[in-house]
């Protein structure tokens, strides 16, 4: 990572750092997921695919662009910020300049949008603009959603059943019922990433009013999600193979149990900002927990 007194205010690094690049990973893997269900069902538009995919990483940059000027305007991000370093919080980029970022990304959303609406018709542009608005009351508006507990609803839903389903319709034409148990784990895995952040804010988004989960109900509550969500990567290819659903095959996510386990070990153990080691780990955990499952359901 580079290090913050190398990053010039307004510069392409700052905007790069701002876009939280890492964090498509959990753009790309529903759209993965989805077009592998697509394949699966016998037919799979490349192109709806290819802008599903772009679509959706504008809408992820938008959103954090978006969390990064509302949390920091709500006081959540400050210099008792334990995790990876904002742009607004470190002074690289204004929230005028945010907001700005902000809309020109959800517009390049938009453009990949009016294209699937020719592909797919007119509820595309339904399922655009829903997820546009989500993306900005997740910490914007006068109900913020992770402000009132409900940043997990939001994974869960957005990263799971809209983009894993949604990718499948507009790539086959219909929405396997496949793609509804696949948005399951995809979703988890996401909503992963959202506890282990939450784990570590707890102090912080207390004294911010941010009422997460976490603050709700303490730690211990917060682990406890973890392991829920994680159990979910692996219950749902178990399920598939003993309904078959999929072959022996289907199992091949289970490879990533070892890895899960480790990582829930560290949330348990670890404080502060060496959870950002388990929020690293936990992203690789979608990837490859992700890139296994595209090939678990795609081999025929």
């Amino acid at each position: 990572m580079t290090p913050l007194a190398a990053i010039r205010p307004g510069s392409a690094r700052a905007w790069m750092l701002a876009a939280r690049i890492p964090t498509l990973a959990a753009a790309v893997v529903p759209v993965a997921v989805g077009a592998a269900v697509a394949s699966r069902a016998g037919a799979v538009r490349w192109d709806a695919v290819a802008a599903a995919l772009c679509g959706a990483a504008a809408i992820q940059i938008g959103t954090n662009l978006a969390n990064d000027v509302f949390d920091f305007e709500r006081g959540a991000d400050d210099a008792r910020r334990l995790g990876p370093p904002r742009a607004a919080q470190a002074g690289l980029l204004t929230p005028r300049a945010l907001r700005a970022g902000m809309v020109v990304a959800f517009a390049v959303a938009s453009l990949f949008g009016v294209y699937l609406t020719a592909v797919a018709g007119l509820p595309v542009i339904a399922i655009g603009l829903l997820s546009i608005a989500a993306g900005v009351a997740y910490t914007a508006g006068p109900f913020p959603l992770a402000y009132h507990g409900l940043g997990e609803v939001f994974v869960l839903v957005f990263f799971g059943a809209v983009a894993v389903c949604g990718t499948a319709w507009v790539a086959a034409g219909h929405v396997p019922p496949l793609a509804w148990t696949a948005a399951i784990p995809v979703g988890a895995s996401a909503a992963m990433l959202l506890v282990v952040n939450n784990v570590r804010d707890v102090e912080t988004d207390r004294a911010a009013a941010k009422r997460t989960l976490v603050v709700r109900f303490g730690r211990r509550f917060g682990e406890i999600e973890y392991v829920a969500f994680a159990a979910l990567l692996y219950l749902v290819p178990l399920a598939w193979v003993a309904g078959g659903v999929l072959d022996p095959r289907g199992l091949l996510p289970l490879a990533t149990l070892p890895a899960a386990w480790r990582l829930l070990t560290a949330l348990r153990r670890d404080t502060g900002r060496a959870l950002n080691d388990v929020l690293r780990g936990t992203a690789g955990l979608l990837l490859r927990h992700g890139a296994l499952l595209v090939v678990a359901i795609a081999w025929r």
